[in-house]
């Protein structure tokens, strides 16, 4: 028993150098086992911008993504991980919708008569969350972000508002500045007179507050207000509808949102 222990110590006593090259070459599962074993490894794992995290981000991001102007908002190394992950889901969309390369931007073809979607790749039940959107090309008639239920449709033909045509889903159109949900017209959004419409290429946060049902957007860092209240206690995925052939449209998700 005196060896195990002693053989324990010393493996958690290891210093900061030798972890990072210990640690620099697992896989995320191990990490995250490892992260339990001992408080000085949990602590070290904990850095979120320590060298383990910029090289696990290296093995999985391009390079021109990870320093580019794409991940600005994403200030740490492990944050910039977790945002890949939490992306567009290729499995959960539109047959017109593929996800590009890099993981953060999806294209849609240029198919007649189509409103297609896609939603992310983690649900949300508990928590607050933030992530920003972004139309790469243009919006054409309806563009629609918000969030939507796993049984919410991403495909239906004509082009209509996808994302809020039923209760499973509940979206803002960036086109009119109408909120949709259920099928109807929920109001204009944001509740101002002569709300600057959106320009391709600017940047939305959604926020999605589960502690509280609602569900909130910010422009520029500006808090626009609560679209949606009382959303339901289901898993809550970020979702978009298109309908603009070879439009593109980026996702990061952020983490917890900064009050104030």
């Amino acid at each position: 028993m005196g060896q195990v222990k002693m053989a324990v110590s010393s493996w958690a006593d290891l210093p900061t150098s030798c972890l990072e090259i210990i640690f620099s070459l697992l896989d995320l599962p191990d990490l995250l086992n490892v992260s339990l074993v001992c408080k000085h490894w949990h602590n070290h794992l904990n850095d979120e911008n320590s060298i383990v995290w910029r090289v696990q981000c290296l093995k999985r991001l391009a390079e021109d993504v990870l320093n580019g102007d794409f991940l600005s908002n994403v200030p740490t190394y492990k944050s910039k991980l977790r945002a890949l992950y939490y992306t567009w889901n290729p499995k959960d969309c539109s047959q017109n919708v593929f996800v590009k390369k890099n993981g953060f931007v999806l294209h849609r073809s240029p198919v007649a008569q189509s409103t297609d979607g896609a939603r992310g790749r983690r649900g949300f039940e508990t928590g607050r969350h933030s992530w920003e959107i972004w139309w790469e090309g243009p919006l054409g008639t309806v563009a629609v972000v918000g969030i939507a239920t796993k049984d919410a449709p991403m495909q239906c033909p004509g082009y209509t508002g996808l994302l809020g045509s039923n209760d499973k889903s509940w979206g803002w159109n960036l086109v009119d500045n109408f909120l949709l949900h259920n099928g109807d017209q929920q109001g204009n959004f944001p509740q101002c007179n002569n709300a600057p419409k959106y320009e391709v290429g600017e940047r939305i946060r959604v926020i999605l507050d589960m502690e509280d049902n609602y569900l909130a957007f910010e422009r520029g860092y500006e808090f626009m207000g609560v679209a949606f209240r009382g959303l339901p206690n289901e898993t809550l995925y970020p979702a978009i509808s298109a309908v603009y052939g070879n439009t593109e449209v980026a996702m990061v998700y952020l983490g917890e949102p900064v009050d104030g």
